[in-house]
């Protein structure tokens, strides 16, 4: 149980990056509760060499990228999905290719 300035009981705080690890870097502070699952990924990447702010920002680009990257693919899908005669096209050969195609095994 962690105590505050007064002695009495308080609760954990949850993880704070401050500036110490950040010097010559634009800050902002954040705070997070972790749930297992995110704690557990923290561990992960604070044992592979990283310090918790450096995984947390590493973490943040890579779900940035990531995102970025879904969003381009359903942009594109939804682009070519407008040319009716081009979806009509890849729907007639991928029936063709259904036909020649050997059953699958059960």
């Amino acid at each position: 149980m962690l105590h505050d300035a007064t002695g009495m009981a308080s609760r954990p705080q949850p993880v704070c990056h401050d500036l110490c690890h950040t010097s010559g870097m634009a800050s902002r502070t954040v705070r997070a509760r972790l749930d297992g699952d995110s704690a557990a990924a923290l561990r992960l990447l604070v044992n592979s060499g990283m310090t918790e702010s450096e995984a947390v920002r590493t973490a943040l680009i890579e779900a940035q990228s990531a995102r970025l990257t879904d969003e381009a693919l359903r942009a594109e899908c939804a682009r070519l999905m407008q040319d009716e005669k081009a979806v009509a096209r890849e729907m007639a050969e991928l029936r063709e290719w259904e036909e020649i195609s050997a059953p699958w095994p059960d």
